[in-house]
């Protein structure tokens, strides 16, 4: 039986993980958590914000997720909109989610990552 989400793993190209550090810290506010050693040897970067994880992992044939998201839940989604584009990560609204204010933005290497909040 499922009891809950427990993190969401996207992937990275090699060598990307400063940038990624900039963008889920600097720019959105997680934490970064370290991975267990034997995971650290393979690379990449885990981070946090409360009950949300995401994984960055390092895959040498990367693509980026231009469909595929995490969709986060924000509270006060347009400061936390303004946070973004002050730091200088871009912002897309899109109204098509009824009952929901929401926008997309896409980490350092290209995920696309969905912010929303309930009406």
């Amino acid at each position: 039986m499922l009891v809950a989400l427990d993190h969401v793993q996207l992937a990275a190209p090699p060598g990307s993980e400063d940038a990624l550090r900039s963008y889920y810290v600097d720019v959105l506010g997680m934490t970064e958590v370290a991975k267990p050693p034997v995971l650290a040897a393979r690379g990449g970067c885990w981070f946090e914000a409360g009950p949300v994880r995401l994984h960055l992992g390092i895959d040498p044939a990367f693509h980026p997720a231009k469909k595929a998201h995490p969709g986060l839940q924000v509270r006060d989604i347009e400061s936390y909109a303004t946070r973004l584009t002050t730091r200088g990560a871009s912002v897309t609204w899109d109204d098509n989610l009824p009952g929901h204010l929401r926008f997309y933005s896409q980490d350092p290497v290209g995920n696309r990552l969905e912010f929303l909040q309930p009406r």
